[in-house]
């Protein structure tokens, strides 16, 4: 069998948890997904390598994924398309008799 060695393993590891970022929501009560209170406040923590640190504190979920994606700020990356009004098919009843 062929291994790799520790000490390239632990490299490829620290690159893949590097900038690695969570985002809790300040609220009361258990976790929840972050589309539950969009208008929450939250806190974003960073991974760095041994535990999760605070970085900032945040009004909302549209701040922190500023900080979370920052190459994407200021983009909507599903940008409203007008779909024209279509007829919708109809069945012809029978005349039932």
């Amino acid at each position: 069998m062929d291994e790799e060695p520790l000490s390239d393993w632990a490299e490829r590891r620290s690159r893949r948890r590097a900038d690695r970022y969570r985002v809790v929501t300040l609220t009361p009560g258990p976790a929840s997904g972050s589309h539950v209170d969009p208008q929450a406040p939250r806190l974003v923590s960073r991974w760095n390598g041994y535990e999760w640190e605070a970085v900032a504190v945040v009004a909302n979920l549209a701040e922190a994924k500023l900080i979370l994606y920052p190459e994407t700020a200021g983009t909507d990356p599903m940008p409203a398309v007008p779909q024209p009004l279509r007829r919708r098919a109809t069945r012809k009843r029978g005349d039932g008799s």
